[in-house]
């Protein structure tokens, strides 16, 4: 990775996105750290030593205020997300759209927001995941924003070509953070920091390179695999195994 470089990391106060941000700041980066709840995110920024500037990245006028305080911007890490839903019968129109907003339109915002601060050789990375290749039952909303997120990036990516712009989607399998408290089953998980890994690794990329997507999992077995996590929904119905 290039010391000097700027980069705009959402979702910043927790997760994939805090974790990123401390290893571009380890790397020298000059980190802007964005999330929406100001006190938490101040506490993330201070104990990694980046930038906080609060805003939404749902909010057109929100974020063209962090871009507009943060400067030139060469990478732009779109980490914040939810996985939130229910099935198609059970759920609320305005709770589909808030998913589908949080996780799609955010996209947009951000990107239409940072790309007149950035020139040639600067890079955005969006934050997916597999259930948008495959579906999940009572994740509807959940699937289908991430699904539009990688159409979304791919487009994107053509558009940017030309003016020496990257854009990349990294997919990953389930992440242990409290977004799957909810899950009742346990499974083989990734860090937050294996992926933050990868999304630094796609910062050193040559700027003649194309990789529109990689897709990031934990190993199911073997040497390496990680021991299984039960998420506390798992838990609480004595769901501590894997299931065959």
């Amino acid at each position: 990775m290039d010391r000097g470089r700027r980069a705009i990391v959402t979702g910043g106060s927790s997760g994939i996105g805090l974790e990123t941000a401390r290893q571009l700041v380890a790397a020298g980066y000059d980190v802007v750290l964005t999330a929406r709840r100001e006190p938490e995110l101040r506490l993330a920024a201070e104990s990694i030593g980046a930038r906080a500037v609060a805003g939404d990245c749902t909010d057109a006028t929100s974020f063209a205020a962090v871009v507009e305080a943060s400067g030139s911007v060469d990478l732009v890490v779109h980490a914040a997300g939810v996985m939130a839903g229910t099935f198609v019968r059970k759920e609320r129109l305005a709770d589909f759209e808030a998913v589908v907003r949080t996780n799609l339109t955010s996209a947009f915002v951000v990107a239409s927001a940072s790309l007149p601060a950035m020139g040639p050789g600067g890079r955005f990375v969006f934050v997916s995941s597999s259930s948008s290749h495959a579906p999940q039952p009572g994740l509807s909303a959940y699937s289908a924003s991430k699904a539009g997120l990688n159409a979304f990036a791919g487009a994107f990516a053509k558009e940017v070509e030309r003016d020496g712009i990257a854009v990349h989607v990294i997919t990953t399998g389930p992440v242990e953070t409290p977004m799957l408290d909810d899950v009742r089953f346990p499974m083989r998980t990734l860090s937050v920091g294996d992926v933050a890994a990868a999304v630094c690794w796609l910062d050193t990329l040559p700027a003649n390179v194309v990789l529109g997507e990689i897709e990031v999992s934990s190993v199911e077995s073997g040497p390496f695999a990680p021991e299984l996590f039960v998420p506390s929904a798992a838990r609480a119905l004595g769901r501590t195994e894997r299931q065959h």
